[in-house]
């Protein structure tokens, strides 16, 4: 992996990146109300975190988050699966998956709200729909990757289609699910940040929306730093995750590698 000296480079690449900010906003004298300060929005964090403000919306936000991401999951393995294993279902169904994926999911979001109200329960649905169809696709493409000797091979030894499945299509498609899981858990914030956006009683996005009205730009920013972090250790503990799930697979272990330097 890389050296803590590259990990110390990078940390002070950012600081200069920020002092940088810091010093150029300052000289041009930006309006806060443009482009604030870096320090400005360190205050309003504290200020916001301090409060409880912050703190009370973001659990809101993140079990949004959490519900559409389980829900989306299970909606998309569940028919990518059926899809993928069955040709008649997907004769069917195909039209309609096509057009679905073809539309904005964010613009789906008014209509959610209408349907579901402004609570909690039309931002599940928001993340949900726009986590599902990534995880879908790439249930689909791995479950259809199997190796077709491998499958000659296993009809040849009478196996049965649940034996097939759980021993060589599931497991050389997860890979390509965990991958589709990393998308979906990114995926399900931000459709839950649009809902707020729309209409909500509470969470992250509701709060940047009324901050908006009164051009707090610098608190704006600060919930856009929290927001950041969410994906970031959404992304790291999934990739942990991945390794440890998929120690057998070539591609993770190439990707390890892949980080080492001599």
């Amino acid at each position: 992996m890389f050296g803590i000296q590259h990990h110390v480079l990078r940390l002070l690449f950012m600081v200069a990146v920020i002092l940088g900010w810091e010093f150029l906003a300052r000289f041009f004298e930006v309006p806060a109300f443009i482009l604030p300060t870096p320090s400005a929005i360190a205050v309003a964090l504290v200020r916001g975190v301090q409060s409880g403000l912050y703190i009370s919306n973001a659990w809101v936000t993140l079990a949004e988050t959490f519900l559409g991401f389980l829900l989306g999951v299970f909606l998309a393995l569940s028919l990518g699966t059926v899809v993928a294993l069955s040709r008649r279902t997907e004769f069917y169904l195909y039209p309609f998956i096509v057009m679905f994926q073809s539309m904005p999911k964010v613009a789906l979001a008014p209509i959610v709200v209408i349907w579901f109200g402004l609570g909690m329960t039309s931002k599940v649905v928001s993340a949900a729909l726009v986590a599902f169809f990534p995880l879908m696709v790439n249930t689909i493409a791995g479950l259809r990757s199997t190796d077709p000797d491998r499958l000659s091979l296993m009809k040849s030894l009478n196996a049965s289609p649940l034996q097939i499945f759980t021993m060589l299509q599931l497991p050389n498609a997860l890979p390509y699910i965990m991958a589709g899981i990393e998308v979906a858990m990114i995926f399900s914030l931000i459709g839950a940040i649009v809902a707020e956006f729309v209409g909500a009683e509470a969470g992250l996005g509701m709060l940047i929306q009324s901050m908006n009205l009164s051009l707090d730009v610098a608190g704006q920013f600060s919930i856009l730093i929290i927001l950041s972090f969410f994906g970031l250790g959404f992304s790291v503990v999934l990739r942990l995750l991945k390794k440890k799930m998929l120690f057998w697979d070539a591609s993770s272990r190439s990707e390890k590698k892949g980080g080492e330097v001599a």
